[in-house]
């Protein structure tokens, strides 16, 4: 009789082009697939499929897979391995032809290879078919050694083989880049200053742009079979108005933008490659108020005729709950002529854990709306912006989500946990659950907002304590406490050991956010013996918390990317760290009577937006480590 939960297959019951990915997720999972004794797997491509779609039946003996492309295929292993039932059948049509996932690896973090390898094999089992890694620098630009310098970038070697290892399981790789704004990180240095208009963005019209540029576009795709390339060209700031402006004078930025991109088109085309550019400064250069998501934006015959018709247009947007909204700018982008590409988000970014209440907020009406206008290229953004600390694994769930969308009109929650668990091996509920750092409830006035709460206490500076009169009389020790111990329990469960960081974060915030509401409420009332015990006992244990949340940080940052970059966050850490002695040596010496006072106490706090106290929006590190600008 065949082992229940394993699975075995031969290569008379395999096409050649399923094979090598078979055994990639075989070599991942080796306890759910065996040479023989397993339930039987056999596969078959079919005509009626082509289109993108899977038909699996199966009993307590094996499964019959029909398939369309490969990726249909790896997407129906992966939810046999999520069943629980001994027997049924299930077929489903693909709704979109291109359903991928975006990593930036530009905001401080750059995955490692073997990082990007293990997110490949969870995508094909969700049933994911592309893969983008932005890039601004960190990739190998032959002859500009400062491309990626000291920042973990990739050898071209290493893309190379990510492509062949994402093609066995079905996924095209392609990449993405910039070449226009967002080019901060190579324009700080010497070589590149006389190429940069504004800081962030190159100077157009000047031949020695053009020339770097066509470097990068053939450096940038040499690795990958695909002939698809993402050229950026996003938020490009100031356009014509730093040296462009001193050499040629005033020219309408549409102008220098739609040139920009003829030539840019141009030498892909030279390299035989099909761009696409984010569409966002179109749209702001269309609108009287200069704002992308400005439904009143108009675009003239001649704006519409010089945009390429060959070059696809990404429309992105992470950020709106309202299909009808969705669907107006849908049909915006279409009246310039071309069919777009959606980009939704996975909000990683500004965090130290997925949201996915937002991630669901938005990605639900995002793809109802692309379904309902037959959208049928779509991939999900997950950016790292602000130093990259959130863990990549934790955006798991929402990738599931977005692929569930995919094959179905609507998500069946059932069908949804159980896809998870195939395609990760993983509890989604305990996945989800560090979500709650950020999303408390009653204290958002709304339900779903993007707030990145932990991270706004965590480096809210312990003595200035910027953020906590928005909090108002908010118990956060009592709200991170018992959060703290169930992801420390979640965390003891066989292969969950990641969500550790986040109980030692949540762990951490009771600790330093009680010590500050102490500290305050005994200097209000000048208790110097409280102030004796707090420095003995309460600051130690807060301090011992965030050495514990540092360390294990560094060590799923050590496993997760490439070293260069922790420089940043360990900095963070650092600050954190010396003022909370700082700290200690202050209350001390008040406590002893060497101190009268504490000026950063007797500073009157304000709320920092009193129309919605009690709210926290996205905050960014330098916001909270200090009310001073850095110049």
């Amino acid at each position: 009789m065949a082992r229940q939960g394993v699975w075995t297959w031969t290569e008379g019951g395999c096409p050649a082009e399923l094979r090598a990915g078979l055994r990639t997720i075989a070599a991942i999972y080796p306890a759910r697939f065996a040479a023989a004794g397993g339930r039987a797997l056999t596969f078959r491509r079919v005509a009626r499929l082509a289109a993108g779609g899977l038909d699996v039946a199966w009993d307590a003996g094996g499964a019959r897979i029909l398939y369309g492309r490969p990726i249909d295929a790896f997407r129906a292993v992966g939810r046999l391995l999520g069943a629980t039932g001994a027997r049924g059948a299930f077929a489903v049509s693909a709704r979109f032809e291109m359903l991928g996932v975006m990593f930036g690896v530009s905001r401080n973090g750059v995955l490692r290879p073997a990082t990007v390898r293990a997110l490949l094999v969870r995508m094909a089992l969700m049933g994911l078919n592309t893969l983008m890694l932005y890039a601004e620098d960190t990739y190998e630009v032959p002859g500009e050694p400062f491309f990626g310098y000291c920042r973990g970038r990739y050898a071209q070697k290493d893309l190379k083989a990510l492509d062949r290892f994402a093609a066995r399981l079905g996924i095209e790789m392609f990449p993405c880049i910039q070449t226009l704004g967002h080019l901060q990180q190579i324009l700080k240095w010497p070589a590149y200053r006389h190429l940069a208009d504004v800081p962030a963005v190159l100077l157009a019209d000047e031949p020695a742009t053009y020339a770097l540029l066509e470097k990068m576009i053939r450096a940038a795709s040499a690795p990958f079979r695909s002939k698809r390339i993402h050229i950026g060209m996003d938020e490009a700031h100031g356009i014509g108005t730093g040296r462009y402006l001193q050499k040629h004078g005033y020219r309408d930025p549409i102008k220098i933008l739609n040139e920009h991109l003829v030539r840019v088109r141009g030498l892909c085309a030279k390299l035989g490659l099909r761009p696409m550019i984010w569409s966002d400064m179109f749209f702001r250069l269309g609108s009287k108020t200069h704002d992308y998501y400005d439904p009143e934006a108009r675009f003239t015959p001649a704006m519409k005729k010089r945009l390429p018709k060959d070059v696809q247009l990404v429309y992105w947007d992470y950020y709106h709950q309202d299909e009808a909204f969705y669907r107006t700018f849908i049909r915006l982008h279409r009246e310039l002529g071309t069919e777009p590409v959606m980009a939704g988000g996975v909000w990683t970014w500004d965090r130290f854990w997925m949201h996915m209440p937002f991630t669901v907020a938005t990605t639900n009406p995002c793809l109802r709306a692309c379904k309902a206008l037959g959208v049928r290229e779509a991939f999900v953004t997950l950016w790292g912006d602000d130093g990259q600390e959130c863990d990549p694994f934790s955006a798991l769930p929402g990738l599931q989500y977005f692929a569930e969308h995919g094959y179905a009109d609507e998500i069946d929650e059932r069908v949804l946990r159980a896809n998870f668990r195939g395609a990760t091996g993983l509890d989604y509920d305990a996945w989800i659950k560090p979500a709650e750092l950020d999303q408390v409830q009653p204290l958002d006035a709304r339900a779903t907002t993007p707030a990145n709460r932990s991270k706004a206490l965590l480096w809210d500076d312990p003595f200035l304590g910027l953020v906590q009169p928005q909090l108002g009389a908010w118990d956060a020790r009592a709200y991170y406490r018992p959060l703290a111990a169930t992801l420390s329990r979640l965390a003891r469960r066989p292969g969950h050991a990641r969500l550790a960081m986040p109980a030692a974060l949540a762990d951490a915030l009771a600790r330093k956010c009680g010590l500050q509401a102490d500290v305050r409420a005994a200097y209000r009332a000048r208790d110097r013996a409280r102030f004796r015990r707090l420095v003995r006992y309460d600051l130690v244990q807060t301090t011992e918390a965030i050495v514990v949340l540092w360390r294990l940080h560094r060590s799923l940052w050590l496993d997760t990317y490439e070293p260069f970059g922790w420089e940043v966050l360990e900095g963070r850490y650092g600050a954190l760290l010396a003022r909370l002695e700082h700290l200690g040596d202050r209350l001390a010496d008040f406590a002893g009577g060497e101190l009268q006072s504490i000026p950063e106490f007797d500073a009157r706090r304000v709320p920092l937006n009193p129309a919605r106290r009690g709210e926290l929006p996205n905050y960014r590190y330098q916001a909270l480590a200090t009310a001073s600008c850095i110049r």
